[in-house]
């Protein structure tokens, strides 16, 4: 897949665990780890809304796009 989830280096940055961010956005744990494994086939814009609020990030620093060509 051409795009990346960057969530575990911004958690890395902010000194802050998954759980404390699943507690904060309030969605499972589990969900939010599929998400930073990239596990998933879509993320609503509310969930990244209040992970970037959260994280003080913009939606750049979660996602990546990296072109299959590269």
């Amino acid at each position: 897949m051409a795009i990346e989830v960057r969530l575990d280096v911004m958690l890395a940055k902010r000194k802050m665990r998954l759980n404390e961010l699943a507690d904060r956005v309030g969605i499972s744990i589990t969900n939010l780890s599929l998400l930073k494994t990239g596990r998933v086939k879509g993320v609503r814009f509310v969930t990244l809304d209040a992970i970037c609020r959260e994280l003080e990030c913009e939606v750049g620093d979660i996602l990546e796009y990296i072109p299959d060509y590269v």
